[in-house]
């Protein structure tokens, strides 16, 4: 399962998640832009509209994608991913169990499930899961949480805990930090407000290689 994501990923270390608030592009127009600079896994994240609207723009995504030979993760609804035949799902703790969401999409979905500290990620990596975020790792503006920011060093504890389960880091990442965050035991770094604000240039054919 771990190296499917890997494959999807084609390796790039940038993992881009859409936003719809921050870009102001529908979710289809997000992942032409994304699959233009390079990449080849997109997440999908809708936290405001409804699942309507969600499922429809993720299937007129997920067409885009398709006929471009990129990968799409659903963000949080594996009722999405599972009536689109979505490349997989990506979970928190108040979503669908991770053993649940497997045995509705089958072995083959990349699931991807987020953390806060290295007792969840232990925890996470008895999961079957395909890979395991860890953050925030710096202090964030994009996403409103009491989880305080994770720290370089413990990312590296984390890394240790997790052995070969691929590690996604999120939360805070710049493109100045970005290669101390792969130095430290990321394998990716999943990118939300560095991608979409005004003064970002998105690249994944450009991120930092360690």
């Amino acid at each position: 399962m771990s190296s499917k994501f890997l494959r999807a990923l084609a390796g790039k270390r940038v993992y881009p998640i859409t936003d719809r608030q921050l870009s102001k592009l529908s979710h289809a127009e997000q992942v032409g832009k994304l699959i233009e600079a390079g990449a080849t896994l997109i997440q999908l994240r809708e936290k405001i509209y409804s699942p309507a609207v969600f499922y429809h723009q993720s299937a007129v995504a997920l067409q885009m994608a398709r006929e471009r030979g990129a990968a799409l993760i659903i963000n949080d609804r594996a009722d999405i991913a599972l009536a689109l035949h979505a490349d997989g799902v990506h979970l928190g703790p108040d979503d669908l169990p991770p053993e649940a969401a497997r045995r509705l999409l089958g072995p083959a979905a990349i699931l991807g499930y987020s953390t806060h500290n290295l007792k969840q990620a232990r925890v996470a990596a008895q999961m079957p899961v395909a890979y395991i975020a860890i953050g925030p790792i710096f202090a964030t503006a994009t996403k409103l949480s009491s989880n305080p920011p994770v720290g370089l060093a413990n990312l590296s504890l984390v890394r240790e805990a997790v052995g070969s389960i691929p590690l996604v880091a999120i939360g805070g990442i710049t493109g100045e930090n970005m290669g101390t965050v792969l130095n430290s035991g990321a394998d990716a770094v999943a990118l939300i407000s560095q991608i979409w604000t005004p003064e970002a240039q998105f690249d994944s054919k450009n991120a930092p290689n360690p």
